[in-house]
Formats: C-alpha cells, sequence, structure tokens
C-alpha cells in the first residue's frame, strides 16, 4: 500500500514541478520576489519598516539563493517520494539508491528541456545537476528513515 501512495504522490508532485517549470519568466520572478519578500518579513529584524524600494532591492539579491533553494528541495521531495515508492529490502542498497536517483535525475533533465520551450525561461546544465543533487538528498534521506524503522 505505503508503495501505491508514493507512486501516486510522486507522480503527482511531478505535475507540480511541471507546472512551476511551465510559468514563464516574469511570473516565475514573481513568485521568487513573493518569496524573498516573506523571508524578509519573517528573518529580517524591522523588515517591515524598511522602504518599499529596500525591501524589493533585498528580494532581489536573493532570488538566485530562493530559485536554487526551491530546485534541490522540490527534487529532494520527488527523492523521497520516489525511494519510498521503490523500497524494498529485498534489493541491494545500491539498486534502492541509484534507481530512484535515475528516476529523478532524467525527470529533472526532461523538465529543464521543457523549459527551452517555455517563453524567458531557459535549459541549464548546472540546474540540472541542481536536481539530482536533490533527488540524491530525498533518496538517502528516505533510506535512512527505512533503515531506522527496520532496525526499530
Amino acid at each position: 500500500m505505503r508503495k501505491k501512495v508514493c507512486w501516486i504522490l510522486a507522480i503527482c508532485w511531478m505535475a507540480v514541478i511541471f507546472a512551476f517549470s511551465a510559468r514563464n519568466a516574469s511570473l516565475s520572478t514573481k513568485d521568487s520576489t513573493t518569496v524573498g519578500m516573506w523571508i524578509g518579513k519573517f528573518l529580517m529584524p524591522g523588515f517591515s519598516g524598511w522602504e518599499e524600494e529596500k525591501q524589493k532591492d533585498f528580494a532581489e539579491k536573493i532570488d538566485h539563493t530562493v530559485r536554487k533553494t526551491a530546485h534541490a528541495t522540490e527534487y529532494a521531495i520527488l527523492g523521497v517520494l520516489v525511494a519510498g515508492g521503490l523500497v524494498d529490502g529485498s534489493k541491494k542498497r545500491a539498486y534502492r539508491i541509484f534507481v530512484p536517483w535515475a528516476i529523478g535525475s532524467v525527470y529533472a533533465a526532461s523538465d529543464e528541456l521543457h523549459q527551452m520551450f517555455v517563453p524567458g525561461r531557459s535549459c541549464q546544465l548546472t540546474d540540472i545537476m541542481l536536481d539530482s543533487f536533490g533527488v540524491l538528498v530525498g533518496v538517502l534521506l528516505a533510506q535512512a528513515v527505512w533503515a531506522r524503522r527496520k532496525c526499530a
């Protein structure tokens, strides 16, 4: 049952990733600026009292970090879900890590290729690498949880 639920959630999560990637450059920038403003509001003392221009400058300064963190995080979640769909104690550890990582990485590459057809977006090798790293982190996290539960 867990495997089926994980696969359903993984496919739904892939659709969410696809939807974010399908947003044109101006909408994507607006999304990351909104997150940057939210970060400022909750993590920067006195942010609400700053002038609007200073707030926007802050959000722009952390835009790259926000975007790259989002890439890694969304693919780490995918890694957890795909690994959850494949966890099988009878398989070798290398299989349990490599196969979900490969599935997530192939999806990351296909999603970056998809962005070539979205206005203002591009396909970047560095994003594929970051996404693949995120998948690996998620897969390793899922494996660690599974191993701990197995020993408990």
